[in-house]
Order: structure tokens, then sequence, then C-alpha cells
């Protein structure tokens, strides 16, 4: 693949070769199996399945290559076929742009030949169309074309549904194959048409999909899903969209484009800052703007002439040729007031870098998928709020794609709608909710989804900031040692901050195989492993017709170079890396067979194999502290990347703590002021509400004068401060509600607070769990407490504090077992805030 699939789409990737695996063993017309894989709009469907067919056509180390294959992807639109194609091109680097076939009117062939992936669309398959009938040019119908396929190899025919559930019909349109998609998985008597023995149905809605089957009866069902919370936390979606609409109900259309167009304007000015700043391809966001639909003689009710002249009021110019775009269908180029609007097909848009604004009615819902859209100005009537689901699931994608931490703004997208008011804008929010195909993002009103910036003055606090740790529990998928450590050797070298890191882990790594296979070879193991790769049993009967003459024969054969080379790439598979070649290179002359058996021998010793892990999570370990402050002054893609290889491990790993310049916040209009936070609103306000409990501590903290900042730590946010514990055996993550800043002499002091109920099942554990923190990162944090009210000797009500960062009640927590036990610990130990 030219693109690296995130976590979950390699998750899903392994799930969907489990489910067609189980498939595969029992596909037939008379067995059907189908596999549902649905996941959230935006979630990179089309990627995972790219990954999916080169591993079906070019083998992995766990699955054995099909190069035989046969692949049909099925749509009923031929334009979401032409993306489909292209994206695959696009971000497979083993698939050939001849192995990517669109099957047209003039197709004709006895079966589809193998190794291929055939694009179909449905509008072609009527019974009025040439694939579907024979004449003096076609001797094959697609029916016919497509039974003997799926007869003759019902274990290597995959075909694919795209967007399963348009297709789907319940009812009695199940029993009778009513629609053409039907066809493919019910069977067509009357055209010659056997189910088809594997169907993956791909959709963000499965259920009317599902529901179909289930009436049918008589397929075998798998399902692979991807989870919404999986595809948020990725970064891959925008984080939030924000619905803008006017005060007082007016209709003020041209005032309201007027505001989105400043905000393109700004959202423009902080994408060329941000990626000049971390050289990325400057991402140049587009203005979309809805019109209305037209009548027999009108192309649109909206006024195009006056919204682009609005829009260049604002500009302070006039829009360039080109500048302009639009997607209605059946309509070429356009005259609107003197200039030139020229038609683009909507799934065409994003390689016309040119183009800033895009004016469209309904064609963006499907088949179009567009980073760039950041804003867009809808000129419908509220009764048309049912759309808006499908549009924003066109506006979600992340341009670069990965979520930006410097800047939160960017991560919003921004939907400006001059014809709704408060209770229509609160029924889309609410039917956002309930709807399926809806993208994983928070959406909500723009003035109360804001943008919270540091707070002038606390430089010196932020720069302080950057020696503290934090925590991302089961944040990334977990990789073995060996890979971690040959990435983190890669990323150094390519960083050049230690040129010599990649030939020194490689090195390190092949005389550690080298020793492994030494100690094998002298205790005698080597042999007996060996012989289980290279000695091939073979036995034979004889029959006479069904009565066996004689006792097997067994005898044993030596293995064939191709079979020890198929040994040889398969363990260079599970290594990674390359370091199955590293190893022989590093053999000189010796026989490549004898080298190429050692590799072999060696993935599958499990002892030695264990050892080699503990050596490379040692030396990852060893280098990553070395380099982290380094690492953490690296532009924020290559600093991501080194998180995630720190992160890919299942015991839970500190990073550094990045504080972003700016986070995104929900904002609550009636919550009160407090002072002194570390980020603020533009006014240089801050509005938080808060738990009883967690306001009279902060009012405590804030009465103490050394206390010159405070950050209200959100949970599962990108930036949040993250601490693991462990409950009932799992590692979960906790997020402190406060953090303190003290300021000591020119020192600055950091505290983590949180008080916590004690009626909850977790206290015991979290009070550990704080503890095993202070104890690791005793260092960098001065008070770290759990804190409860109860009342006082006085008999008043107090806050009273276990502070972990004190060694001798560090010690008594973590010896700490039950919540009993932490319960006297409180009675016994905690005091109320020391001045």
């Amino acid at each position: 693949m030219k693109v690296t699939l995130f976590d979950f789409q390699e998750d899903a990737l392994t799930d969907l070769h489990k489910k067609l695996g189980q498939a595969r063993d029992y596909a037939s017309s008379d067995n059907p199996q189908v596999i549902s894989f649905s996941a959230p709009t935006g979630a990179g469907k089309t990627v995972v399945m790219t990954a999916l067919f080169e591993d079906l056509l070019f083998g992995t180390a766990e699955l054995a290559p099909q190069p035989d294959a046969v692949v049909l992807w099925l749509s009923d639109m031929p334009e979401l076929n032409e993306q489909t194609r292209l994206k695959i091109e696009a971000q497979s680097d083993r698939i050939r742009v001849r192995q990517l076939v669109t099957v047209d009117a003039g197709f004709d062939a006895p079966r589809l030949p193998g190794g291929a992936i055939y694009f179909m669309n449905t509008q072609k398959l009527g019974a009025d169309k040439l694939l579907t009938r024979k004449g003096d040019e076609r001797h094959h119908t697609i029916w016919e074309t497509l039974s003997a396929t799926a007869t003759a190899a019902p274990n290597r025919f995959y075909v694919i549904i795209d967007e399963a559930h348009r297709g789907a019909r319940t009812g009695r349109a199940a029993a009778t194959a009513q629609t053409i998609m039907q066809k493919f998985l019910l069977g067509s008597p009357e055209d010659g048409l056997v189910r088809m023995p594997i169907v993956v149905g791909i959709s963000a809605t499965p259920k009317r999909f599902e529901e179909m089957l289930a009436a049918s009866s008589s397929h075998t069902l798998h399902k692979v899903h991807v989870s919404t919370e999986a595809v948020r936390a990725s970064g891959l979606l925008k984080d939030r969209i924000l619905l803008h609409y006017p005060d007082d109900g007016s209709q003020a259309e041209m005032s309201l484009l007027g505001v989105a167009t400043t905000h393109w304007q700004a959202m423009r000015r902080q994408w060329q800052a941000y990626c000049t700043a971390e050289g990325e391809p400057v991402v140049r966001p587009l203005l979309v703007i809805q019109v209305e639909d037209g009548t027999d003689k009108l192309l649109t009710r909206s006024d195009l002439p006056a919204a682009l002249a609005q829009v260049e009021s604002i500009l302070g110019r006039k829009l360039e040729a080109g500048e302009v775009a639009h997607t209605f269908h059946d309509t070429g180029d356009l005259d609107v007031g003197a200039r030139t609007v020229r038609y683009i097909e909507a799934s065409r848009i994003e390689a016309h870098p040119k183009v800033n604004i895009v004016l469209f009615k309904m064609s963006l819902s499907t088949g179009w998928d567009c980073p760039r859209a950041e804003v867009m100005m809808s000129f419908r009537r509220a009764n048309d709020h049912t759309y808006i689901a499908q549009l924003l699931g066109r506006m979600v994608r992340s341009p670069l794609a990965r979520r930006i931490e410097k800047d939160a703004a960017l991560n919003d997208v921004h939907l400006f709608l001059p014809h709704y008011n408060q209770a229509t804008v609160d029924a889309i929010i609410a039917d956002l909710k309930n709807v399926e195909d809806v993208p994983p993002a928070i959406t909500g009103v723009a003035r109360e989804l804001i943008t919270l910036k540091r707070r002038a003055g606390t430089e010196a606090i932020f720069a302080a900031t950057q020696k503290l740790v934090t925590y991302r529990v089961n944040k990334v998928r977990v990789q073995s040692a060996l890979r971690r450590l040959m990435g983190l050797g890669r990323a150094l070298t390519h960083d050049r901050i230690d040129e010599d890191a990649q030939q020194q882990v490689t090195a390190a790594i092949v005389a550690a195989m080298h020793a492994e296979i030494a100690a094998l070879r002298t205790s005698g193991r080597y042999e007996q492993l060996a012989k289980i790769i290279v000695d091939v049993d073979i036995a034979t009967k004889i029959l006479q017709g069904t009565i066996l003459l004689d006792e097997p024969q067994y005898y044993v054969v030596q293995a064939a170079a191709a079979d020890i080379d198929r040994f040889f790439r398969r363990a260079g598979q599970r290594l990674g890396n390359g370091l199955e070649m590293a190893y022989w290179k590093a053999q000189g002359t010796r026989p490549a067979g004898e080298v190429q058996l050692e590799v072999a021998v060696l993935v599958d010793e499990v002892e030695a194999m264990a050892r080699l892990e503990a050596l490379a999570a040692a030396e990852f370990n060893a280098r990553f502290e070395q380099h982290k402050f380094k690492i953490a002054a690296l532009k924020e893609a290559r600093r991501q990347h080194y998180e995630k290889l720190r992160l890919a491990t299942a015991v839970p790993q500190p990073i550094l703590w990045a504080l972003p310049d700016s986070i995104d916040f929900h904002l609550s209009p009636s919550a009160p002021f407090f002072e002194k936070h570390l980020y603020v609103d533009d006014k240089g306000n801050f509005q938080v509400a808060l738990g009883s409990w967690e306001e009279g501590v902060l009012r405590e903290e804030l009465a103490d004068p050394a206390v010159v900042g405070w950050l209200r730590n959100l949970d599962r946010k990108p930036w949040s401060l993250e601490i693991p514990y462990t409950d009932h055996g799992v590692v979960t993550p906790m997020f402190p509600d406060l953090l303190i800043v003290r300021q000591v002499g020119d020192a600055y002091r950091f505290d983590i607070l949180e008080p916590h109920d004690p009626s909850r099942d977790d206290n015991a554990v979290k009070a550990v769990g704080l503890a095993r923190f202070a104890e690791q990162h005793w260092g960098l944090f001065d008070r770290i407490q759990l804190i409860r009210k109860r009342t006082g000797p006085d008999g008043n009500e107090h806050f009273y504090r276990l502070d972990m960062g004190k060694e001798a009640l560090r010690k008594k927590v973590l010896a700490v077992e039950t919540n009993a036990q932490l319960d006297a610990l409180f009675v016994t130990d905690a005091t109320p805030r020391q001045t």
C-alpha cells in the first residue's frame, strides 16, 4: 500500500481476513456466505478493501496468495465506480492499472478471468441492456459469465456490493429478488444467475441490508464493524461541525453568505500559516455553496449573480477565471453575471486545486470525497434538513488525513444556514444523533462550540510544561518490538537525529538472530526444528477399485528449494522491515538454502523470538529516551509518527505532554467565569460548569496567590493529561480533573488534583494508579492528590486530600487493595489543603 492504514482500519482488515477465511471453507451457490462490512461515513472503507485485495492477490505471512482471484465491485452509479477505481489505483502499489477492469457494454467472456478487479454498475444490467442479452456479437450474457465464474471458483470469486443498503428491500421483494443488486445475493433463475458464493456488502448503514439477508434465510452472515469511537479517535475526520444561523430567524441570505466568506478566508490564512510552519503542502479550503432547485425554465431559484457579487465584495477583488465551478447535472459551463462558471463532475473536484468555490444542488451527497470542503453555505429551506447528514458526510474528511494538534480551529467545518432558526437547528442536531449514516463528529451551534487560545502572558508556563509526561492508553495498535525498533531506527536516520541509527539497529538485530541460531545449533534443537520444515512425509496407498490391497507405505522426501524459499518469505513477512534479507546479506557467500532455512527455523522458535523481542524493546526504550527532546521539537506529523511507535506496546509508555496552541471547547453560556485558566476565549475569559466538589477545590486553589494558572483537564481529548490504572487486569485511562500551576521563586510547580466520589467502585484502583504514576514521575509533578469532601473535627465540611507526592503516604496507597482500605486511609492520613 502507498498509504499507511489507521489502527482501526488495520483491525477491520484483520477481521475481514478472519471472516473471509471462515466463509471460503463453506462457500458455494448452495451455501452462500455474506460479510457485512459496516463503518461510519468517512472511515475509509475503500482503503481497507484495497488492502484486502492486495492481500488476497499477493498473500501475507498468514494468508496464502490467490493470484487468480476474481473481484467484482458492484455499485448503482458509474461515477461511484470510477471514483473507487481511481482510489484503488492511487492507494495500491501492487495492483496494476491493467488489473482494474471496467465492465462495459462490449464485455463478452465465458468466465471472468482471474487476477483482476472488475467494476460494474447496475444501470448496465437491466433486461433491455446489451450485457444481459445475446446477439450476433455476444455469445454469453453477463449472467451466464457470472454463474460460470461462481461455479468454477466459489472460494476465489468475491462480489463486493458498495453502499449495500441501497439495494436492499425487505418483505416480498426479498423473496423475488426485485432489485438487480439482490439478484447477486438471491440468484435469478429466469436470468440463469446462481447465488454468488461470497459477497461483501459495504455500508455505513447495514441494518436494512442485514434484515434483507435474515428474511432470505439461506445465507450465512458474518459481520465486521468499525465503531464510531475508533474513527473519531483516529483524527481521520474533523472533530466538530459548527452550525451558524441568524439570531432573529430572518432570511438574511447574502449577509450570512458574507459571514461564511469571511470564515472561509480566515481558514485559508490559518491553513497557509500552519502548512508553511510544518512544511506540509498548503491546504486550500473550498467554499461550497448549495443553491435551490429550479424550474423547467429556471436553473435555480437562488440568485447566483448576487451571491458571487457578495463573495467578491468580501474578498475585495473579482473572482478569477476557473476559480468557481458547479456540479449541476446536464448543464455545461454557465455565464453568471459576466463570470464563467465551469462544470466539473463532483468526483473530480479534488483534482482541480485552482477551484476555490463550488456551486451545487444535491449532487454532493453521493460520489464526492473532497477533504478541502471546509465551509458550506446553504440557500435551501429548513424543510430540506433531512439531507444535511448526507452533506456533512462529504465535508468531514481531514485534508491531511490526521488531526491538527497545534490549531484546534483547523479540525472544524462550518455550515451556514440562513433559512434556519434555533428550533430547526436543534432538530438537525437531534436528527444527527439518531441517524446511522452520520459522520462521527460533534455537531452543535457555533456560539457554543468555541476555540480557546493560550492566555497572554503564559509563555513561560507552557515552556515549563514541555518536560511533563502523559500516557495514551490503548490508543495505538500493538506491534512487535522488532518492528517498533526498526521503525525508530529508520525515523531517527530520516530526521537526521541519529544518521547511523537505522544501520546500527539492523546490525544489532541481525547479530542477535545469529546468536540465537548458534544457540539452537549448540543445544541440538536446530536439527529437530529444521527437520520439521525440510522433511516431507509421503504416504502411498494401493487401491483396486474400492479395495485397499496393502497397508499404506510411508517415506520421506526432502523439501524442494522452492518450498524452503516459501518458508523464508513467510518468515520475512513475520519479521518485517526486510530483516530476513539483512540476515542473508550478513552471511556472505554461504549457501542460500542453508541461510533461508535458518531464518525459517528461528521465527518458529517461540523462546528465541521472545528473547529477540525483549532485546528490541530494551533497545527501543534506550534510544527513545536518549532522543526524546529532539523528537519533541520535530514538526507535528513527524512527532506523531514517533509517538505512535512509542505507544504501540501492550505496556503503557510515557510520552512528553505537548499542549497545543488552541483547544476546542463546549461553552455553557450560563456557566460561571473563572480566572487564571491557561486557555481563554477571544475576550480573555473562561467559563465552565464544574461539579460542586471540583468548583470547591478550585476556589481553594485560586485563593492561594502562588497559583498562577490552572487547566480543566477534559476527558479523552488528544491533548488531555492521561494516567493509566489497572482494574480487574485491564489497563484503563483516567483523566484527573484539575492541573494547578504554582510559582515558587522562579520555578513552576505542577499539581494534579482529582476530587473523586467515594461511592464509586473505582476508588481504590484509581488511587493505586495515581500512586504508581507519582512513584515513576515524582520529579515532574509536586502534589498528586485524591480528594474527598467530608466533615472535619470542627463539625464543618472540608476537602481532605491524600497526597501521592509524599513518599510515605504513597507507599501506603500502593498497598491498598479495597475501597474499605482506602476509606480508612482517608480517616487516618488525609488532610485539608496546606497553605
